[in-house]
């Protein structure tokens, strides 16, 4: 019989940065039959997604729905808007900029990119300058990652879309918001975002599979002036389907769309305002923990500065192999998953024994953080790894205060 360390069963803690904890609704609602994809119920439910969806990622703009991972949204965007030989601006914070820059590459797009590095957020100054120098727009679009899930970066898109503006430039604003939607506060319309890419396994909690990109009218024009799109990934059937069919160009993806439902009642029934809100707590009990823990011995946070801190994920770094040796502890002893450390290590390395994340997205509360810290603490204690007290107290403190 195998043995399993006394601490360890019971219901598993799954605090990556996605996919993220599911709520028992939506398992519910994914748990039944195939229904009929012609006619009845999936029809009419499937309706009621689209304002819903645009009402998390605040826009009057049209949603395209793709039966893919964030990759095919990555995509699915660049090829609505962008031909072999264009141009786009990338600036980069972390692995995921550069994926959807290479995903660019692939199509058979110029990319200029511009790389912060893994622990600051964009210099706009830089953007505006490498916009002024493009005086005869060539750059169709900037690729822009709202919070890169790797290094827990999150960067402002207010001050972007005035960088473009202050350039004078007429290049599309393009935003990754994969890691961020539903948990940090992003307004699609209000900050003068152009195309946003999003998938349904992060803040929208429900299973991998299902991804959304969202575009206003100027992106519906540079798409309807395009020589061609790829017929399963235009978006305009999508956007505007006359038969049910076209939502997906073909097949629907049935369970996911009723685990969607669920979810996005979720979501509604708490506002998404105060979604942000509790993202926002529960982030800076996690901070206020680190802080603690960090005051003795290698544990910190990637990023030093509160303001650039995604409310959704955190990097963290201990003396290497600590952070994998934390890491298998904590998950073999007490049913607690923990991030990697994606993309932070070396050039070329996908993961590092140094680095870590917590994710903290979706449908999580102040008990499953304190749980989640208390299985940190109990991990650094197993192991000797050298750390400061008073970590519990502080996030509580954080969570008291509300």
């Amino acid at each position: 019989m195998t043995q399993h360390p006394i601490a360890a069963n019971g219901r598993g803690y799954l605090a990556i940065p996605g996919p993220s904890v599911m709520p028992d609704a939506v398992l519910q609602a994914m748990h039944r039959p195939s229904p009929n994809i012609y006619d009845g119920e999936l029809l009419e439910m499937t309706a009621t997604l689209i304002p819903d969806l645009k009402r998390v990622a605040r826009t009057k703009g049209k949603c395209a729905i793709y039966i893919g991972n964030g990759h095919a949204a990555w995509e699915a965007s660049l090829s609505n808007v962008l031909s072999e030989g264009d141009r786009v601006l990338a600036p980069i914070t972390g692995l995921f900029g550069h994926g959807w820059a290479d995903m660019a590459r692939g199509l058979g797009v110029e990319v200029d990119v511009l790389d912060f590095g893994k622990q600051s957020p964009m210099d706009m100054a830089l953007i505006t300058h490498a916009l002024k120098e493009d005086t005869d727009h060539q750059i169709k679009a900037v690729l822009a990652v709202h919070v890169d899930t790797s290094s827990s970066i999150r960067n402002d898109f207010t001050a972007l879309r005035r960088a473009i503006d202050d350039a004078g430039h007429p290049a599309l604003l393009m935003a990754d918001c994969i890691a961020s939607l539903g948990c940090d506060q992003f307004e699609m319309d209000e900050w003068g975002v152009d195309v946003m890419l999003a998938a349904c396994q992060k803040g929208l909690m429900v299973p991998a599979g299902v991804s959304f990109v969202f575009f206003n009218e100027k992106a519906e024009a540079v798409r309807n002036a395009m020589p061609r799109v790829s017929r399963y990934w235009d978006w305009v059937p999508r956007g505007a389907p006359e038969q049910f069919w076209q939502y997906f160009n073909g097949t629907a993806p049935t369970h996911h769309l009723f685990g969607l439902r669920a979810a996005l009642d979720i979501i509604h029934d708490e506002s998404i305002e105060k979604v942000w809100a509790r993202h926002a707590v529960l982030a800076r009990a996690i901070w206020a923990a680190c802080d603690a823990w960090g005051q003795v011995g290698s544990l910190k946070m990637n990023v030093a500065e509160a303001q650039n801190r995604s409310n959704a994920v955190t990097s963290l770094s201990l003396a290497s192999p600590d952070g994998t040796r934390l890491r298998e502890w904590v998950e073999t002893n007490i049913g607690l998953t923990l991030g990697i450390g994606l993309g932070m290590g070396g050039e070329g390395e996908r993961s590092s024994d140094g680095f870590f994340r917590f994710g903290h997205m979706g449908h999580v509360n102040g008990q499953m953080i304190m749980g989640l810290l208390g299985g940190v603490e109990t991990g650094l204690t197993a192991l000797n790894i050298e750390h400061g007290t008073g970590a519990l107290e502080a996030a509580a403190a954080v969570i008291a205060k509300g």
